[in-house]
């Protein structure tokens, strides 16, 4: 099965001065703003690494819970907290903090199923970067 997803990002002006608007498929992002602010500041609006990170942690977890269920395990709560770091230019790390709630799972189950989502989510294989896992049991 092929599943196509996409997304449009409209530019306006230089790069340090310029502002940009991104669009998903989906209307979530709907002309969300961005710019030099947002990316290397805090100014309002989102950037491409926050949004990186949005779809590792979201993929991650869902990726986690398809493991638990073929293991015969149901999250009540799968927590993924994911910070990109983008240094020289060059997306360096994704560190993956993960806190679960999995009635009747062992931490050796646990740490089982959470690596495999590691190596195998769709954005992980994708990433060309360092990813870093630091998983906890409830």
């Amino acid at each position: 099965m092929q599943i196509k997803r996409k997304s449009t990002a409209i530019w306006n002006g230089t790069g340090k001065e310029g502002i940009g608007s991104l669009t998903s498929q989906s209307t979530v992002l709907n002309s969300g703003q961005y710019g030099f602010n947002s990316r290397f500041a805090d100014g309002i609006g989102t950037n491409p690494e926050e949004l990186i990170a949005a779809a590792h942690a979201g993929c991650f977890s869902m990726k986690f819970a398809f493991n638990l269920q073929a293991a015969d395990f149901t999250a009540d709560e799968i927590k993924t907290e994911c910070e990109v770091i983008l240094e020289n230019g060059s997306v360096t790390h994704s560190n993956l903090i993960i806190q679960a709630k999995i009635p009747g799972i062992t931490e050796e189950k646990f740490l089982e199923l959470v690596n495999d989502a590691k190596e195998n989510c769709p954005i992980s294989k994708l990433l060309n970067c360092e990813i870093s896992l630091d998983a906890h049991l409830s």
